[in-house]
């Protein structure tokens, strides 16, 4: 489970980040609104934790944005606002949880827990072609496919942004955790896996190369909808 901080408060943030990587969570942090737009952007969420107040936005209209990105995606507002109407604003607005500052760590967690557990799904179903993030399992025509680790991760990842040319930066950022430690050619790597792993033995096509601007998900694409 992926979850985004944005707190301003840098002890807090932290704090917040230390405290939920020991329980297992996948955490990234954010210290402004800009910062968490790119987050938000170029990464797939389950769970953002906000504070509402940041130095150069509103986390009310974070909230807006990530659920307008994925509904699924469960939005949780920190703030020192201890008034009645702040958090019906907060609930109004779409997020999922308001939470009073200060608050107390386990109960957080608690309530991050509650959240991620009724959250949506994360199984991308494309025609014949079922992917399972949490699970780390794809299904063609019933049959499953054997394709684990970071050429998985690539493969969902374009999946989920299948509108898109994404590129090798954006691969770097939104899957690997220290980016400028690898070099761009794993992602030529993972691509090559998924061809060799997936299409080729299903004589199917589920990702393009887009010369000088990366890689678009285009399973299905018109040749396969006319051979049906």
């Amino acid at each position: 489970m992926r979850i985004l901080i944005i707190e301003d408060e840098i002890t807090l943030n932290r704090t917040l980040q230390e405290g939920l990587t020991d329980f297992g969570y996948q955490v990234d942090t954010a210290e402004n609104y800009k910062d968490a737009e790119y987050f938000i952007d170029i990464r797939n969420y389950d769970l953002v934790l906000t504070d509402w107040m940041l130095p150069d936005g509103d986390g009310i209209e974070l909230c807006k944005i990530v659920k307008n990105r994925s509904s699924r995606t469960a939005v949780v507002i920190i703030s020192a606002r201890d008034d009645k109407e702040s958090e019906i604003e907060a609930l109004k607005s779409g997020a999922d949880d308001f939470i009073k500052k200060p608050f107390d760590f386990d109960i957080l967690l608690a309530r991050i827990e509650a959240r991620l557990r009724f959250g949506g799904t994360n199984i991308i179903e494309i025609d014949d072609l079922i992917i399972n993030p949490d699970e780390e399992k794809i299904e063609y025509a019933g049959e499953e496919i054997e394709l684990k680790g970071k050429p998985f991760e690539v493969l969902t990842h374009l999946a989920r942004h299948r509108d898109q040319i994404v590129s090798k930066e954006q691969l770097l950022d939104a899957i690997w955790e220290e980016p400028e430690l690898v070099t761009p050619n794993v992602i030529e790597v993972a691509i090559n896996q998924i061809r060799q792993k997936m299409d080729k033995p299903l004589n199917i096509s589920t990702i393009e190369t887009i010369r000088r601007r990366g890689y678009r998900f285009c399973y299905p694409n018109v040749a396969e909808d006319a051979k049906k």
